[in-house]
């Protein structure tokens, strides 16, 4: 058994990322823990908003059956008024706390600053120096983030693992579409059409009817 921590911006991102290698992890037996980095804060959104997200992160919780989630709470879209300092020593009590062996993590070339600050604050915390139980450390693309970068002097997301979803499409698209307010119809690139189209694009790069496509940042082989 192997023990997997998924950092997320926002929720959803680990869903449109990752979701059904999550799914696949859970019926291999794995405990699979959940980080979402931000909230929606009081006087930014409105009340009811904010409690329409709080009950679908519960769903997507059970729908996951995740061991433990974990909400670091830094406000949304304003992740990088905070001092970096702050998120890195967060980030570092949960991983030296859970030891976990497998990470999954935003790819920083993403759109959304979030995405940029998260990533740099795990792998600013996930030194192997000092946490000797992660083997493998993978960023995942994130449709309407990965994919909207026009940086002349990016090299785009390449992905170098692909994992067949074939199996846990159908329940994907179900957790995806419990965040009502992020998904829209197509050609809305957060719709489940896109997600799809994805998915049987990274399938046909790897011979899956479906799947979901990484970069492997790092890995220890024993």
């Amino acid at each position: 058994m192997k023990k997997v921590m998924v950092f997320a911006p926002h929720p959803d991102d680990e869903t449109l990322g990752c979701g059904g290698t999550m799914l696949k992890h859970v019926d291999n037996g794995d405990e699979v823990i959940l980080v979402i980095a931000t909230e929606m804060k009081e006087g930014k959104f409105l009340a009811e908003k904010i409690i329409c997200r709080m009950k679908e992160i519960e769903k997507v919780k059970e729908l996951y059956k995740l061991s433990k989630l974990y909400e670091l709470k830094f406000p949304t879209m304003e992740i990088d008024q905070i001092p970096k300092s702050k998120l890195v020593q967060k980030i570092s009590k949960l991983i030296a706390g859970e030891k976990p062996n497998i990470i999954y993590l935003p790819y920083r070339g993403d759109v959304h600053s979030d995405h940029k600050i998260v990533f740099d604050s795990v792998v600013s915390a996930s030194k192997s120096f000092r946490n000797n139980s992660i083997e493998r450390i993978l960023c995942y693309e994130t449709i309407s983030e990965t994919d909207f970068s026009i940086n002349p002097d990016s090299n785009y997301f390449r992905p170098n693992v692909f994992v067949d979803i074939s199996k846990y499409m159908h329940k994907k698209e179900e957790i995806i579409s419990v965040y009502e307010s992020e998904i829209g119809e197509h050609p809305f690139p957060r719709s489940v059409e896109c997600i799809r189209a994805l998915a049987v694009v990274r399938g046909g790069m790897s011979s899956f009817k479906f799947a979901e496509a990484f970069m492997l940042l790092k890995e220890r082989l024993e």
